[in-house]
């Protein structure tokens, strides 16, 4: 991934015309906030590939699990907590 192309968000919000020009000539780019991947930016050719690989591996129940990262430890309880305020 060295030479994929890396642009923090707000220089990425600007440059998003160059990018979109980027993506159609087959170039990915990786859009960070705080230095941390956060979306990449891929050739449509690229995703179809990969939607229709992950059809043939299982469809949705691929991305199971996926987002475990995503949610911070004890968040379960948070939400608990939530939906019981409201109940």
């Amino acid at each position: 991934m060295s030479d994929t192309a890396q642009y923090g968000l707000e220089q990425a919000r600007a440059q998003l015309p160059l990018i979109a020009s980027e993506a159609a000539a087959g170039y990915s780019t990786v859009i960070t906030r705080h230095g941390k991947p956060v979306a990449v930016v891929v050739p449509v050719e690229q995703w179809r590939e990969e939607q229709a690989r992950s059809l043939k591996q299982g469809g949705v129940l691929a991305l199971r699990g996926s987002g475990r990262s995503l949610w911070p430890q004890g968040a379960a309880t948070a939400v608990a907590k939530l939906r019981e305020e409201w109940a």
